[in-house]
């Protein structure tokens, strides 16, 4: 299966250089380039994409925008959105996050985590960028508004539905663990957590990994970190 990925960045140049390092691998190819966020929408319809590497900043509609667009559509549900931004952790990345985004990278990744990148999103498995730090990305998920502890009550709420063992294997990706790291600390198999984890997703009704990651923050369930 070929993941068919669109490249949306306002300068030309980065286009050009993510083009050829994504249309070198024999599982991937381009099929657009956008310089801004509504064309990114509409070619992201247009050609069938899989997966969106967005820039924030971008000219008219930005990254934030068009994510939030593409996650919300009922037609683009197989769309996972990588944000790929100058700065790893800052408060548009996380608004990305909430907006829909499956997860980001720095653009100052190495090529290899760029490509792992986008396999990751294509198959919905986990929160991406190897070189952010998680406490930052926690505890800006965790702010919320000014005065506000970044806690959703009906979010809270929501985790009613979940066994003892879906929580704790929503703690372990909350922290960013693969299956196979989760199944090796709570001591079952890795299709046992994988199992658990899909049906944390429809339960909470997240579309993958990332979106677990925001409700087990914004739901307290999970605490920041503040070393």
């Amino acid at each position: 299966m070929t993941i068919r990925v669109l490249l949306a960045d306002d300068q030309a140049l980065l286009r050009s250089a993510f083009r050829v390092l994504v249309d070198s691998e024999p599982d991937m190819e381009v099929v657009g380039e956008a310089s801004d966020g509504a064309e990114a929408v509409r070619l992201t319809r247009e050609r069938q994409a899989d997966v969106v590497l967005m820039d924030i900043r971008m000219p008219g509609t930005d990254g934030l925008a068009a994510t939030r667009l593409i996650s919300t559509d009922p037609s683009l549900t197989q769309v996972r959105v990588v944000i790929l931004t100058t700065f790893e952790v800052d408060d548009y990345v996380v608004q990305a996050l909430r907006a829909g985004a499956s997860g980001f990278l720095g653009k100052g990744a190495e090529p290899e985590e760029l490509l792992s990148a986008i396999r990751i999103a294509a198959g919905g498995e986990a929160l991406l960028s190897p070189t952010a730090t998680k406490g930052l990305i926690a505890r800006f998920l965790a702010q919320g508004d000014e005065g506000d502890d970044g806690r959703d009550p009906a979010r809270s709420d929501r985790l009613n539905a979940l066994t003892g063992r879906e929580r704790e294997v929503l703690v372990q990706v909350a922290g960013g663990h693969s299956n196979d790291e989760i199944a090796e600390r709570l001591e079952v198999s890795p299709l046992t957590v994988k199992t658990h984890v899909n049906r944390a997703m429809a339960k909470l009704g997240a579309r993958d990994r990332a979106q677990l990651v925001v409700i087990a923050y914004e739901s307290g369930l999970v605490r920041p970190r503040t070393d």
